[in-house]
């Protein structure tokens, strides 16, 4: 019985030290927290891109039309 004792408090120890070094993200009252590691990961960075999201499609427009308006000036 004593031997089956020490077990389970060494798997418990065990198990203890596994979650507190792992660094895994925790929920706690609602909250979520990150691992204490995230100051160390790779920050991905991604650019903010144009507001309107048919910028080039609005250029090509406007191009056409220049060279429609353009043209028809030159008929005249």
């Amino acid at each position: 019985m004593k031997a089956f004792t020490r077990m389970i408090l060494g798997l418990g120890a065990v198990a203890l030290m596994t979650t507190a070094f792992v660094g895994c993200q925790s929920n706690i009252n609602g909250q979520t927290l990150p691992s204490p590691y995230y100051y160390y990961d790779d920050i991905q960075y991604f650019p903010s891109g144009p507001e309107f999201q048919l910028q080039n499609e609005a250029n090509s427009q406007e191009a056409a039309q220049s060279v429609q308006y353009s043209s028809s000036l030159n008929s005249l």
